[in-house]
């Protein structure tokens, strides 16, 4: 059945990949971003600036369902300025939406709410399901972003919405073919950088970008799911892992490893924080297990060698 679907902050690389999966479905997809602009593939683009109501408010009136992927990129330096950035622009814009449904007569029966698995401990000798133990960890340096989604999940928690049902999206790392973190990892590996970051030993949670999309139609239709979802593949690994299984699928005989002195180095250069690379994320999906979701790609490898054949094709 057609359904009316509102992305806000839909413009980036997951809001792409929902919208292209949600027109194939025939849905009707409305954008909420900063900078609309014309579209040949059907979704339509309407301004916002995620943080006041507007004219954009009335289009969740009468909406099956509401997606709010709004956050600035944490991919940068924690600098005073930056840091209230990523604050504000998901608290503000879980608020504005929250608000807007507030006021519908007829209120989405559904509104997934971006928020981060990286909110569970550092930990090494533990998976974290949706009741793992959350917190900061000085040696992964991570209070401010555990900060930032305490405010950002505590902003929904707080919208009151009583006749939508809502959920926090808590999204490990997706690999896409053009977007995420897959084209860098994919382009070092060649360049023989592919080799262990720190000393390899932290754990990666992730989950490719066609089982994302799979996993957010799965949460619309299941009226019985709420609260947190992991949206992490059922099998996470280790960094060393992981880059072993880069060089595997993309052929490169040797790579270069990274100390953590030489990380942070290399992440003043780049403008960001190496908490990225080294904090452990030992995170998994219970939530969608438990409910009968099935994985098309569980495991890294063939996860991988998917989005080869499709980089390359």
């Amino acid at each position: 059945m057609k359904q009316k679907i509102i992305i806000a902050g839909g413009s980036g690389f997951l809001g792409s990949a929902l919208a292209r999966t949600f027109t194939a479905r025939d849905h009707e997809v409305v954008v909420l971003t900063r900078s609309p602009k014309p579209r040949s593939d059907g979704v339509k683009e309407i301004r916002w600036d995620a943080k006041n109501l507007g004219e954009w408010a009335s289009l969740l009136d009468g909406a099956d369902v509401a997606i709010n992927l709004t956050g600035k990129s944490v991919d940068c330096r924690y600098t005073q300025k930056n840091r209230r950035a990523i604050i504000e622009s998901r608290v503000s814009s879980t608020r504005a939406i929250g608000e807007a449904i507030a006021r519908c007569a007829k209120p989405p029966r559904v509104w997934l709410n971006a928020s981060s698995a990286t909110l569970y401990k550092h930990v090494f000798d533990r998976a974290m399901d949706e009741n793992g133990e959350t917190g900061a960890t000085p040696d992964a340096k991570d209070q401010f972003s555990i900060e930032v989604i305490r405010q950002w999940e505590r902003a929904l928690e707080e919208a009151h919405t009583p006749n939508t049902r809502k959920i926090a999206l808590r999204i490990t790392m997706v690999f896409g073919p053009n977007g995420g973190v897959f084209p860098v990892l994919r382009r070092l590996t060649r360049f023989g950088l592919g080799g262990r970051m720190g000393n390899g030993r932290q754990l990666v949670s992730w989950i490719h970008e066609e089982d994302f999309c799979r996993a957010i139609e799965w949460l619309m239709q299941r009226d019985d799911l709420a609260g947190p979802i992991n949206l992490a593949a059922p099998n996470p690994l280790t960094n060393a892992e992981m880059m072993q299984m880069m060089r595997k699928v993309f052929n490169a005989p040797f790579g270069l490893p990274a100390t953590e002195w030489m990380l942070e180095i290399g992440a003043f250069f780049l403008r960001t924080e190496t908490e990225l690379i080294l904090k452990s994320r030992r995170v998994v999906p219970g939530k969608l297990l438990v409910s009968g979701f099935e994985f098309h790609f569980p495991t890294l490898e063939n996860a991988l060698r998917n989005l080869q054949q499709r980089k390359d094709g």
